[in-house]
């Protein structure tokens, strides 16, 4: 059964759960490499489709800032 806290294969945030980290973007394409170059993952992109995402492989969660466009439906 899948966990409700998922939505396609990328998590939502989950308070106590998920890792803290909150990075703010002005974009609603974003990508992931976890940081720390080899230490990280395979870079990812992923599309914000309301305010925030958060990635599937280190649970970093990026904020789409207030008032950023729609990046023209790309």
């Amino acid at each position: 059964m899948r966990d409700p806290n998922f939505t396609g294969y990328t998590p939502n945030r989950v308070s106590g759960v998920t890792a803290e980290e909150v990075i703010t973007v002005t974009s609603r394409h974003v990508p992931c490499d976890g940081g720390g170059g080899a230490l990280g993952h395979p870079m990812i992109w992923m599309r914000i489709e309301g305010e925030e995402i958060t990635c599937p492989y280190c649970s970093r969660t990026y904020h789409l800032a207030p008032g950023t466009g729609d990046d023209g439906h790309h």
